[in-house]
């Protein structure tokens, strides 16, 4: 998922023993949030929800001396488990407690969507107002509406995507409209609508949109209309001189340079697309009142979740995406920001909410599989562990060579043996390497995704099913052929 982030990284870190405490499970639930779902004997308890949290930090080899990792696993009000591994400060030697605050990236957007949703649920404006009603003098206004804005089908060119602007530029502070004025005359990516692109500056104009009604900042604007009536105080706007208190330090992990404080950003560019800090339990709040229908008409709520248009088959509703785990609905979205990274997941059937809070932007914990594979325990339906299986050279060459997407003869793909492993080269993605698991099947070392072998009459391998939540029931194979 594209987030507000600076760049994309690729190493890792290294081992380190476990710092963290398990939560009660009597734990008090969310101040106003609704009863969650009975827990069942099939489903895992607080202890056995620890003990996988504390396998997915060995499994990636999370360091208890270098930037860590907080998690938070509820299932409704029942709290089942947070803790931590990794150093909050690595300068004083500090380590990650449960309760710091992190930047929460583009989690944001979630916010700022509730917030202009809740002023339309006032009557204060429609979903298919136009840009300019709001913003008279930006660029063709007239033809962008406010949904558009909102799931990132506006074609506005996203300000973060400027050659060189992530470097410099990045760091001067300006308000809202010096912000604006960075792309409004930038030309177009698409005429509105007829796609789908995910967007920093379309939350910029949300934001933007939202002063505009309320005479407020957008920041002034969420506290007041999602904040508040949420009981949410830990969720704040960092401004340029704000003491946060808790505040862990951010860092990021290049390759090269190797572990060096996070670079510098004033916190008013990412404006309404991403400045928010946050702690755990308070973005499990949030998933409580917000799909708990604390916040939002029904009606307005349903929008909310519901892709559609030219979103639909990216799957991004207003400020959140929504997909399947393991046959089950998930509504989520996840955020990379200057040091930090977040993802927040919610699974309506059992009430289940998911938060993970790192503090560096670079490689190493990977937060995409973690999330997935935490909630799939949690609900009961957990991905099988990969238990490789053993295949004589002459076997893992059958699979060499390049493949093609049935359905697009442009996507193509090779699979190479190096160093006795299988490698499937992605051209602009990060390489994956294929593990027999089985006859004819193929786990991926670090994803939950699955392969499954086509073969000729002969023997020889005739394609590659891939199966990107494993397999499950009902999903669509893509296939790859020789």
């Amino acid at each position: 998922m594209m987030r507000w982030t600076r760049r994309l990284f690729t190493a890792g870190l290294l081992a380190a023993p476990f710092l963290a405490h398990a939560a009660d499970p009597a734990a008090t639930a969310p101040p106003g949030a609704s009863p969650g779902p009975t827990a069942t004997a099939a489903l895992p308890d607080a202890a056995q929800v620890g003990a996988y949290v504390r396998k997915l930090f060995d499994d990636q080899k999370l360091a208890a001396d270098g930037p860590g990792v907080v998690v938070l696993v509820a299932r409704g009000d029942q709290l089942l488990y947070q803790g931590a591994r990794g150093m909050a400060s690595i300068e004083l030697g500090v380590p990650l407690a449960p309760d710091q605050r992190f930047r929460i990236g583009s989690v944001t957007k979630q916010f700022a969507s509730a917030t202009l949703l809740k002023l339309i649920d006032q009557g204060r404006a429609q979903l298919d107002d136009p840009l300019s009603k709001y913003l008279p003098d930006y660029p063709q206004g007239d033809g962008i509406t406010l949904r558009q804005l909102l799931n990132h089908t506006s074609g506005v060119k996203s300000y973060t995507g400027i050659p060189g602007y992530m470097n410099n530029p990045i760091r001067r502070e300006l308000d809202t409209r010096q912000l604006i004025a960075e792309f409004k005359d930038q030309p177009v990516d698409f005429k509105p609508g007829e796609r789908y692109a995910y967007n920093n500056s379309g939350y910029v104009l949300v934001g933007a949109v939202i002063e505009a009604i309320t005479g407020k900042t957008w920041h002034q604007a969420i506290q007041e209309q999602v904040l508040a009536p949420a009981g949410l105080q830990q969720i704040v706007y960092p401004g340029e001189d704000r003491i946060v208190p808790r505040m862990a330090a951010g860092y990021s992990l290049d390759r090269d340079a190797g572990l060096t404080i996070a670079g510098l950003l004033s916190m008013t560019q990412p404006q309404a697309a991403g400045a928010l800090v946050s702690d755990a339990q308070d973005l499990w709040r949030w998933n409580r009142a917000l799909h708990g229908g604390k916040l939002l008409s029904p009606a307005m709520y349903e929008q909310m979740i519901t892709p559609q248009g030219a979103a639909k088959a990216a799957g991004y509703g207003f400020g959140i995406t929504a997909g399947t785990l393991r046959g089950e609905p998930k509504l989520e979205h996840g955020g990379g920001i200057h040091g930090f990274s977040s993802r927040l997941i919610y699974l309506p059937r059992s009430g289940t909410s998911i938060v993970l809070l790192r503090n560096t932007d670079g490689p190493g914990f990977n937060m995409g599989m973690a999330g997935t594979k935490l909630a799939a325990y949690v609900i009961g339906k957990p991905y099988p562990e990969l238990v490789p299986v053993s295949q004589t050279a002459e076997q893992l060459q059958a699979y060499v060579g390049p493949y093609q997407q049935q359905a697009d003869a442009n996507a193509k793909r090779e699979i190479q043996l190096q160093d006795g492993k299988l490698r499937w080269l992605r051209q602009g993605r990060p390489i994956l390497t294929l593990v027999p698991i089985g006859p004819d099947r193929l786990g991926m070392d670090g994803n939950v995704g699955l392969v499954k072998v086509e073969r000729k009459a002969d023997g020889a391998v005739a394609a590659l099913v891939f199966f990107g939540q494993g397999g499950e029931p009902g999903e669509t194979g893509e296939r790859w052929v020789r």
